[in-house]
């Protein structure tokens, strides 16, 4: 499993929406949710970090960058966006 084929999954379900499907139900309740499920699992990653322990801060990172992923989605943006932004900071 990789970042890229999580990304890949996500905007298929956006595409495609799929009934049951957790993704496509955020997609469907639009950017404010998504936007709002950001800021949520941010405060529970600040949260496991200071007061849980390790297999919970890993749980919180991994529901962040799920909400993350699909947000970018959601605006028509992708891990690229943000990996280029990242290397364009390091030069």
């Amino acid at each position: 499993m990789s970042i890229q084929w999580l990304f890949e999954v996500i905007e298929s379900r956006r595409e495609i929406p799929s009934e049951g499907s957790y993704t496509s139900a955020l997609f469907k309740d639009g950017l404010p949710v998504i936007a709002q499920k950001v800021g949520e699992e941010g405060t529970e990653v600040v949260v496991a970090a200071l007061a849980q322990d390790d297999q919970r801060l890993i749980e919180e990172v991994a529901d962040l960058t799920y909400h993350t992923l699909v947000l970018l989605s959601a605006r028509g943006l992708t891990p690229q966006h943000i990996l280029a932004e990242l290397e364009k900071r390091h030069k």
